[in-house]
């Protein structure tokens, strides 16, 4: 058994990876503090011997004794992180050498949990790990976009400096249940938009692209980087490479939920990436992992969370909880 720490631990991936970690046997510290993560996401964890809760804030030191830790912790969704950039950069960068410092003196091993975004607006097509990135440092993304940028830069300086144990996983787009309901995200806007028959918008003329890879899909890969030995450090690319764009995705999402939904279309926001697909060669040599549910498949089961969500708590759905 690990005692294993979880920064970010009731958000969207947070709580379902501590509840697989549970699952594996694991005791498990949740470290949040509900900026943007749900208590309701870890409620049904709470009566678990093995399950601590603890609301603090990254951007302070956290002392406390761990054999690993997931640095999950950061607003993921650009309605959230646009919201206090200053804090996000702080989350990121604060929370980064607060949660490095920690697995230094306590000798943990540590995942940085990344992002796509550090490659900004590719230039090169499906983006692989050695691409540098084409990001603009003062735009409205670049407090989340260059924040998980110099983190991943602070993780390699620790390991060069104090061999701290390292893992970088660069996300790219996930989706599932516990989503939040108004996060702003495309497959969340959709099927909420879809399942009350509202127009369902698409900024541009939906052609971009993005690669979509389900929850569980994600948190496998997540848990196989942090198994391997300590020869790997990444970053690595976990996601779905099967590309299909925004308009791809909104004619899904009408079809599953049998919506009389309409197409709309607004201006593009700026610096919204064009294209976005991983190179996941790395991730199946080195951790015989790759994507295993195909896109409606998990669309699905994402559908049936959100319905049975708005029918539970539309004042939650809604933005007002």
């Amino acid at each position: 058994m690990k005692r294993i720490l979880v920064t970010g631990g009731s958000g969207f991936l947070g709580s379902w990876l501590c509840e697989k970690l549970l699952e594996k046997g694991n005791e498990v510290i949740c470290v949040d503090n509900f900026y943007t993560g749900a208590k309701r996401n870890i409620y049904h964890l709470l009566d678990n011997s093995r399950f601590e809760l603890i609301r603090h804030d990254v951007t302070f030191p956290l002392y406390i004794e761990c054999d690993e830790i997931y640095n999950l912790a950061c607003p993921a969704s650009p309605i959230h992180y646009q919201k206090d950039p200053v804090q996000t950069v702080k989350t990121c960068v604060h929370g980064a050498i607060n949660m490095l410092g920690l697995a230094k003196r306590v000798n943990a091993k540590i995942l940085q949990a990344s992002t796509s975004e550090v490659y900004g607006d590719p230039a090169i097509h499906p983006q692989v790990e050695e691409y540098w990135g084409n990001v603009n440092p003062i735009g409205v993304r670049s407090c989340y976009d260059e924040g998980k940028r110099c983190a991943e830069t602070l993780f390699n300086c620790y390991h060069m400096q104090n061999k701290t144990r390292i893992k970088i996983i660069r996300i790219f787009n996930t989706y599932g249940p516990r989503m939040h309901p108004h996060d702003g995200r495309v497959v969340s806007n959709f099927i909420l938009q879809a399942l009350q028959n509202q127009d369902i918008t698409i900024y541009g003329d939906g052609s971009q692209t993005r690669s979509f890879c389900y929850r569980d899909d994600l948190i496998d890969g997540m848990m196989k980087l942090m198994a391997t030995g300590d020869d790997v450090t990444g970053p690595v690319n976990v996601g779905n490479p099967g590309e299909f764009t925004i308009l791809q995705l909104a004619e899904n999402v009408i079809d599953l939920t049998g919506s009389k939904s309409k197409i709309i279309r607004m201006p593009l926001p700026s610096d919204d990436p064009k294209q976005r697909k991983p190179d996941i060669s790395k991730a199946q040599a080195l951790l015989n992992w790759q994507p295993t549910t195909q896109l409606r498949e998990g669309l699905a089961k994402t559908i049936e969370y959100f319905d049975a969500l708005l029918k539970s708590d539309p004042d939650f759905c809604r933005g007002e909880d």
